[in-house]
């Protein structure tokens, strides 16, 4: 297999500023508390009655293989376990993914999903496994470094289309199969960034690295005359089966990652395209402090809803003004508390809210523990601490998502873990899995909300769309990583990326018949 050297771009815009420290340290440890015994309580639900399942079905105290049969809620939480404290249990997770978990299941997966949830655990949880002391008995030899780029190679191939956008699907055993559609979001195929630069970075293999730019790129490369992107794209052609342009379900991420990304991995181009989409934004789906949904083409509304994965994008605001003046907090402020008033009329956000008849969108009523509201939250709270109303928000969270605590009156007396809601008016509560996200992101943000002086609050790491959080500057955490086995080399996975070697971000990224692009579709 080959290796590149790393490659550190210094970029002088991007100069990270430590987080603003907050008066009064220790002012809300009863809420921290409160928020590490829920954690808690989830997890060990999850460990007694699910595992080694994916996830854990509250309701019935069962668990439920959801998405590739690979203990994804272990996988998934490790880091919090660090980030509250508990450092044993995440030593003992680490043993047993180590010596357990394989990827030769004959089982399709979502190449998104394993990509969020797994690829971005395992790589989180090797860095603070190599960083934290070993408590007595344990021992840690970057297993799960090891694993990571197995998992990673199984990933490349679903890259290899015309337009370096990747697929959906695939078989963890078999691959890609050929007859997987050629349709995916948006979402699905730029969101890997932080997970593939982090793993080319650790191994110093340039590959995941170059796909996922590739990828991001292309999605940019194909979009509107009004500069917009839509929602599902054809990876062979970049034409768009669904042109309805917002930030929400099956996008959301792409943008996350723009900013992210260019913090991150140190690269302008990510963040010249997020400021440029953000502006396009502002001016097509922005009403208020609300965001519609758009016809990328013709800028005409298609859904006035605010839809929950929405939640997100006032963070992203937040974080990008904070390290390079992109915007204030007042806007993204104004459109997190109109959020976050959806939150307080109904206890929950619904997953659709229609903004024209104020009243829950129909079929989307549910409210399945997402963290987009609290991670926003999160963001707020840490760059303008001196504003108490984030905590406040924070709490209302805490106090409603006590409440989905089963067994309750609800449940009939039965259950574990936190439910989900089927119905933000009733409250009746819904027949699925206490989704791993709820672990590695809801608890996540809001601990971390509570714990001003957390090692994570210092202005030093960047976290994925699921939550884990990457060190700036991960090239220093790489040791001498050693070349793996025949069964994982490149030529198992035959995929050409182009010659590995030391380039420029423009030379890095033109990759076959892609370049950096100039014109934006008129398609």
């Amino acid at each position: 297999m080959k290796r590149c050297p790393s490659r550190i771009i210094i970029v002088p815009a991007l100069i990270m500023i430590t987080l603003i420290s907050t008066t009064g340290a220790g002012l809300h440890t009863k809420q921290r508390e409160e928020v590490r015994e829920m954690f808690h309580y989830a997890y060990d639900s999850y460990m007694q009655h699910a595992f080694p399942m994916d996830e854990l079905l509250p309701l019935t105290c069962e668990g439920v293989e959801t998405w590739g049969d690979y203990s994804l809620t272990l996988i998934d939480t490790l880091d919090t376990l660090i980030i509250m404290g508990n450092h044993t249990e995440f030593y003992k997770g680490v043993d047993w993914v180590s010596n357990h978990i394989t990827w030769h299941q004959d089982v399709n997966i979502s190449i998104f999903e394993t990509n969020i949830r797994v690829l971005g655990g395992l790589l989180s949880a090797h860095l603070f496994a190599e960083k934290f002391a070993l408590p007595t008995n344990h021992s840690y030899d970057g297993k799960l470094l090891d694993m990571a780029l197995e998992l990673g190679e199984i990933l490349l191939p679903a890259f290899d289309t015309p337009t370096g956008i990747p697929y959906g699907a695939m078989n963890l055993k078999l691959g890609v199969s050929p007859q997987e559609s050629r349709v995916t979001s948006v979402a699905g195929g730029g969101t890997f960034l932080i997970e593939f630069g982090a793993l080319s970075r650790l191994t110093n293999d340039d590959r995941f690295e170059r796909a996922a730019t590739k990828a991001s790129l292309a999605l940019w490369n194909h979009r509107s005359s009004l500069g917009l992107i839509g929602n599902h794209v054809n990876i062979f052609t970049g034409e768009w089966p669904v042109r309805e342009s917002g930030l929400g379900g099956g996008a959301d991420s792409f943008y996350e990652y723009l900013i992210k990304g260019a913090l991150f991995l140190e690269e302008p181009l990510f963040l010249e395209i997020f400021q440029e989409l953000q502006k396009n934004i502002y001016a097509h789906l922005k009403r208020g402090a609300w965001y519609v949904d758009v016809d990328m083409f013709t800028g005409s509304i298609i859904w006035p809803i605010f839809n929950s994965l929405q939640a997100f994008w006032p963070g992203m605001e937040i974080l990008a003004g904070s390290h390079v003046g992109s915007v204030g907090t007042e806007g993204p402020s104004a459109t997190l508390s109109s959020f976050h008033s959806v939150w307080r009329r109904y206890g929950y956000t619904p997953e659709g809210f229609n903004l024209l008849s104020a009243k829950f969108q129909a079929g989307q009523k549910g409210y399945p523990l997402r963290p987009e509201l609290a991670e926003s939250l999160y963001y707020a709270r840490r760059y303008n601490p001196s504003d108490p109303i984030w905590i406040t928000y924070a709490e209302d969270i805490l106090h409603t998502l006590q409440l989905l605590r089963l067994p309750n009156e609800r449940s009939g007396g039965t259950g574990c873990g936190y439910a989900a809601i089927a119905d933000v008016e009733t409250h009746e509560l819904l027949r699925r899995p206490m989704d791993s996200y709820f672990l590695a992101e809801t608890c996540k943000y809001l601990y971390l909300i509570f714990d001003d002086e957390n090692f994570i609050n210092d202005g030093n790491y960047i976290f994925s769309t699921e939550g884990h959080p990457f060190p700036m500057g991960i090239e220093k955490y790489r040791k001498n990583f050693q070349e793996k086995s025949e069964e994982i080399s490149r030529e198992t996975h035959n995929m050409d990326l182009g010659t590995c070697r030391v380039a420029t971000f423009a030379e890095k990224i033109s990759i076959g018949n892609f370049r950096v692009p100039n014109r934006p579709s008129n398609m």
